[in-house]
């Protein structure tokens, strides 16, 4: 039996290729979301506000089975994103609150992995960069105690959670 029930999946795109997938699949006539933040570039000479998406290489589409293959075969589209060896269906309310999000217009910051008090961490921009020290707390993500394995001493840092890493092992 085929699924003909319209769902939400996200699909992986070539790197730096979700505009023009985006817009190959709204030719299309498929139902796509291309989530997108505004961020202020830098270049040499001026500052501009840019659209970029929220995830790297990743946008969604509101297909039914029958809609796999075309999905696929458009120009900038990878694959389908697998979770537990079946492709990844999200949910039409997280997709609602995705959109709602985005909506307010607040700023917001992805953070790709968990890094806990306790752990070690590399600081990679900012005046601190190259340093390690530990995660003492966060108190919001843009501002931080970290414990300065160099100095002995615990500062509170006005930085963002983009700016550190896990120290790897």
């Amino acid at each position: 039996m085929i699924d003909h029930l319209y769902r939400w999946y996200p699909v992986y795109t070539k790197s730096r290729a979700e505009k023009k997938a985006y817009q190959e699949l709204q030719r299309k006539s498929i139902s796509t979301y291309l989530p997108l933040k505004k961020e202020l570039k830098q270049w040499s000479d001026r500052k501009k506000w840019v659209e970029e998406p929220l995830f790297k290489s990743y946008l969604f589409v509101h297909i039914s089975h029958k809609e796999y293959a075309e999905v696929l075969m458009t120009h900038g589209i990878s694959r389908f994103v697998y979770f537990s060896g079946k492709i990844a269906v999200m949910p039409d309310k997280q997709m609602e609150d995705l959109k709602l999000l985005l909506a307010s217009g607040d700023e917001l910051e992805l953070i790709e992995y968990e890094i806990a008090p306790g752990e070690k961490v590399l600081i990679n921009a900012g005046p601190f960069k190259g340093m390690i020290a530990e995660l003492v707390s966060i108190k919001n993500k843009k501002s931080l105690v970290l414990k300065l394995e160099n100095l002995g001493y615990a500062i509170q840092v006005k930085t963002s959670m983009a700016y550190i890493e896990p120290l790897k092992s």
